[in-house]
């Protein structure tokens, strides 16, 4: 049997439902970015603001507030993606987690029969870190 408490693993089966509000308003914020109308709607302001510069090549005021204004939007929907994208990240890797776990035992208990499961059992243990979580039973 593994052990998933020695290292503080959260398994795919431990994970609650509750999911903070940050993290559900990052989510909402990424699905909304990641629409094409979204980009449109980017690409639209550009395409706006780049004949300004021609026009209106002295007014530096509306420029600063374009700038600015960019500045924050990209600052704060990096950081909103980047949460989401870490969130994704573990959840794949805790899968990852749980099948190599479960093959893991599977070879153990193939292996009185299948005597070369050994070896393939102790470089899958080697390659992904099992031995971290496993339990001395």
């Amino acid at each position: 049997m593994l052990a998933h408490e020695e290292n503080g693993a959260t398994m795919p089966s431990e994970v609650t439902s509750r999911v903070p509000l940050f993290d559900r308003f990052a989510t909402a914020a990424a699905t909304f970015a990641s629409k094409a109308w979204f980009f449109a709607a980017c690409l639209a302001m550009v395409l706006v603001w780049a004949p300004s510069v021609l026009v209106f090549p002295s007014v530096d005021t509306w420029q600063l507030v374009i700038n600015t204004a960019t500045t924050i939007v990209t600052f704060l929907l990096v950081a909103l993606l980047q949460n989401t994208q870490a969130r994704s990240d573990q959840a794949l890797q805790q899968k990852l987690n749980a099948i190599a776990e479960g093959l893991a035992g599977l070879m153990i208990t193939l292996a009185r029969d299948y005597p070369a499961l050994e070896h393939e059992h102790t470089e899958l243990v080697d390659a992904v870190g099992l031995e971290d979580r496993e339990s001395s039973d």
